[in-house]
């Protein structure tokens, strides 16, 4: 079925409409029946919960099998992460439905990009609004990074960090995740911890600079050592953040530092990163393509993994595009 057709069905009230719900992510956990409740209002929903990603997996297929117009994901980054995962590893483009999230994780980078809703309750009652008076919300075709490296399975996801962008996200899933604190109160105390042992000198451990020696991205390539580096197809991050500055016309943006001073932080997360000079170790791009030589953990949408240079450079590129309801 073409998209031009599903949109259609959309607009004329004829759409299959499936809705993936993560009872276990981050908010939904705390108000799953609230966030059901508002859920069941979209009209013609079937809601099917999954909690693992085997369970993602069989659900998102048989959505498919059904023939879902309009597929909804209702939890974190890490859920939809895995959807695109099983999407593009097992299903042609061309069948895809067209997809909506809805912010119900303890982080919600992707969804906070794609929806102006913050509150889950609030941005199905919008979604279900748009449904019930046949007004089809904007649709935003995004591209999805495409990792991989010899030896593993290929990965795809929105963001893409190593570093300690990547030290960061694997501490968070320890002591301060148990707390039950979530959205951005809980990545800004992560975010400040880390930002206090940068200023305070800190360079081993989880401050350790990550452990890349070549990095190939817009035709150059830097070598050395580098505090940070990731990738993304989001135009905003979170806290609104939008620490890129490059240029060219490209699908995914990439910024890797090597120093970080107090100075240049606000710079980089108001979106002034453009003054921010190479030669004292900032860059920015925007590129199709990125190779890294690494030995390091890296994340992709909140989710850890672990390269190694032995089995060759780690590649990612632009994949898609995919299209999503935006509202």
């Amino acid at each position: 079925m073409t998209e031009e057709l599903r949109i259609k069905k959309l607009q004329t009230g004829e759409a299959k409409i499936g809705l993936l719900f993560n009872p276990l992510s981050g908010r939904i956990r705390k108000r799953k029946k609230v966030i059901k409740h508002a859920l069941v209002e979209i009209p013609g929903v079937i809601i099917r919960e999954a909690t693992n990603v085997s369970e993602f997996n069989a659900t998102v297929s048989d959505f498919l099998l059904t023939g879902v117009d309009l597929l909804v994901i209702a939890g974190g980054d890490g859920t939809v992460q895995a959807v695109l995962n099983h999407l593009f590893t097992v299903h042609p483009l061309e069948n895809w439905p067209i997809l909506a999230v809805i912010p119900g994780g303890t982080t919600n980078m992707t969804a906070l990009d794609l929806v102006n809703y913050d509150v889950p309750e609030d941005a199905a009652r919008r979604l279900s609004q748009y449904l019930l008076t046949r007004t089809l919300p904007s649709l935003l075709r995004r591209h999805v990074l495409c990792i991989e490296q010899t030896g593993s399975a290929k990965v795809y996801g929105m963001f893409f960090g190593v570093g300690i962008i990547a030290r960061a996200v694997i501490f968070s899933r320890s002591g301060i995740k148990q707390m039950g604190i979530t959205g951005e109160i809980y990545s800004g105390l992560i975010v400040l911890f880390y930002l206090a042992g940068l200023f305070l000198g800190r360079r081993k451990g989880s401050w350790a600079p990550a452990r890349m020696t070549t990095i190939k991205v817009g035709g150059k390539t830097c070598n050395g050592s580098h505090l940070f580096l990731f990738a993304s197809v989001l135009d905003r991050l979170l806290f609104n953040m939008r620490p890129y500055w490059g240029e060219e016309q490209e699908p995914f943006h990439v910024t890797f530092i090597k120093q970080l001073r107090i100075k240049d932080v606000m710079r980089m997360i108001v979106g002034r990163g453009a003054v921010l000079k190479e030669h004292n170790g900032y860059h920015s791009h925007n590129s199709s393509a990125l190779e890294l030589v690494i030995d390091d953990d890296y994340i992709v949408d909140g989710e850890s993994y672990r390269a190694s240079s032995q089995n060759g450079p780690l590649n990612i590129t632009a994949a898609g595009p995919v299209t999503f309801l935006t509202w």
